[in-house]
């Protein structure tokens, strides 16, 4: 309890001291005036609110960077000036000497010294929530052992109750924010940053990736020795390599950067629209160039999983996006649950295709998607929409990958690269077995339905005749029962013949590769039977209902 209230002191003093005061003073009006008054720091002259801004996070420590990182993603909520500021921000800190932090490797790896021939004592990497140190396994195999810095996961604690707090009293202090739901956003973060301190699923994560990418050609994952790894220490493969944004390096070791920017972008894409679980954090530190070419992931703490059902709705509205079709992008926005206010529906609408309209008529080279999304998120965050976290953190995420494919080659065009792979996909989608599986399903359920129908009559009849159901009728009434009746039938009955054709043409299709000859022939001989007779069916249902309204005139 004493820890949590000096951190508020810590948090309130640290805000004061950026040019907060006020929100201080109405988030907490019973701290004193004193205590308010106090302007910016002197170095701070002349910086923007939201300069401040990114500088009070610096200062309040890795929680709040990790927590403006994560918003920084958020551009529905913001202003550009602001995420632009919280990009900027810096997760490194001046590493632990390792007399300290050996301390976790003796709670969390007893006996670790018999298991390593070897660990460096300086740290090849910083960061605010752990420092890795290059090692050697006794069996000589070089490694990289990630180290979780002591304590951090009750500062962590303390400042998720203290953020939950805070976020609990915007709300009611100043009621129009709601829309922007503090509370909610605080709570995701609070799942994303636990899940980042337990390595074990770190581990679990780049597992996952390496199997997905195992037949990628030029794709590394480091693998994991989890005989020398726990929740807090994490030891994997060594890969030395460079930053893929050291475009001078890469030079100098004789590669392609513009081979290097197409693996990476097609690494992603495969990751995000054919596997929907990808690598959620691509800045360039995590991507590293390798001496043969390989392009090499790190830093497996913030990965991001998409079930198949929203992946594909995810497909469709990128492809929406690219193409500038209104119709696809809106339905796309509706499936993901984006919350338009109704009385607003209309005029986003209209702005939506405003914005790709202005977009259809640009030649493919002069398609810029990263200016769509952030013309986009603008638009967002003028209606308030609610917007779902994943769908700001995977544009960003593109956004992020399409930067370095840039910079790695300007000639790299976004549109003209993902277009094909989009088209392909979706193809694939509508075309696999497992698409036709589902329909056969989706056939064989109708036909179930159908088949209850007869039943369900007999039941309604039955309890007519009981008297259970009282109805008035004449003759005329019972005239035009035993016509529909007889025309229901017969519908049904041709109806469950169509089905059971078109049922076992697609059971033929997917058996083409067997040894039964000519069942793609039988096949589509039976898809085209089945649209005969329901041509059939259509033509004369037109003509009796023709038929039953001149016979009423």
């Amino acid at each position: 309890m004493f820890a949590g209230m000096r951190r508020y002191g810590q948090i309130a003093d640290i805000l004061v001291k950026h040019g907060f005061g006020i929100a201080v003073g109405e988030l907490f009006p019973g701290l004193p005036h004193r205590l308010l008054s106090r302007g910016p720091d002197g170095r701070e002259k002349g910086y923007s609110v939201y300069e401040r801004i990114r500088c009070a996070i610096e200062e309040l420590g890795p929680t709040y960077i990790k927590f403006g990182q994560i918003m920084s993603t958020r551009r529905e909520l913001f202003p550009p000036e602001m995420i632009a500021e919280l990009l900027r921000l810096q997760d490194q800190v001046p590493p632990l000497l390792f007399s300290e932090i050996r301390v976790i490797l003796d709670e969390s790896l007893p006996g670790w010294e018999e298991k390593f021939e070897y660990i460096d004592p300086l740290p090849v990497a910083a960061a605010s929530l752990s420092q890795v140190h290059r090692g050697i396994l006794s069996d000589g195999t070089v490694v990289a052992v990630k180290i979780q810095r002591p304590g951090i996961g009750e500062v962590i604690e303390t400042d998720l109750l203290i953020l939950t707090s805070l976020a609990e009293r915007i709300e009611r202090v100043f009621p129009d924010l709601r829309v922007f739901n503090p509370t909610g956003i605080v709570r995701d973060f609070s799942v994303q940053i636990r899940k980042e301190l337990d390595f074990t699923r770190d581990g679990k994560n780049a597992e996952r990736i390496r199997n997905n990418m195992s037949s990628i050609k030029g794709i590394r994952v480091p693998r994991i020795f989890w005989e020398v790894s726990s929740r807090r220490v994490l030891t994997m493969e060594f890969i030395d390599g460079v930053r893929i944004d050291d475009t001078e390096s890469i030079r100098r070791m004789g590669l392609d950067s513009k081979d290097i920017s197409e693996k990476g972008f097609a690494a992603y894409l495969n990751q995000i629209m054919v596997d929907g679980f990808f690598h959620g954090d691509p800045h360039p530190g995590n991507l590293l160039v390798m001496e043969n070419g390989d392009l090499a992931f790190l830093d497996f703490g913030i990965c991001m999983l998409l079930r198949p059902d929203r992946r594909e709705i995810f497909i469709r509205l990128v492809h929406g996006l690219v193409t500038a079709d209104v119709d696809i992008s809106l339905q796309a926005f509706s499936d993901l649950g984006f919350s338009i206010p109704d009385e607003e529906q209309e005029l986003f609408r209209d702005d939506l295709y405003l914005l790709l309209m202005d977009y259809s008529d640009y030649e493919v080279s002069q398609y810029d998607f990263s200016k769509v999304i952030i013309e986009l998120s603008e638009m967002l965050r003028k209606y308030q929409v609610r917007v779902p976290g994943e769908f700001m953190r995977l544009m960003k995420v593109l956004g992020m990958v399409t930067e370095i494919a840039l910079l790695l080659d300007p000639s790299f065009v976004f549109n003209r690269r993902v277009r094909p792979y989009l088209e392909e996909i979706m193809q694939e989608q509508y075309f696999s077995p497992d698409a036709i599986k589902k329909e056969i399903r989706t056939g064989i359920s109708s036909l179930q339905a159908l088949l209850r129908i007869p039943d369900q009559v007999n039941l309604a009849l039955r309890r007519v005749g009981e008297g259970k159901i009282r109805v008035d009728i004449v003759a005329d009434d019972i005239r035009r029962l035993q016509e529909t009746i007889d025309r229901s039938t017969d519908r049904m009955t041709i109806t469950l013949l169509i089905s059971s054709i078109v049922i076992g043409s697609s059971l033929l299709i997917i058996a083409s590769d067997t040894t039964i000859r000519y069942c793609g022939y039988i096949a589509f001989t039976g898809y085209a039977i089945a649209v005969i007779v329901g041509i059939y069916i259509i033509s004369r249902a037109i003509r009796m209902a023709r038929n039953s309204l001149h016979r009423r005139r």
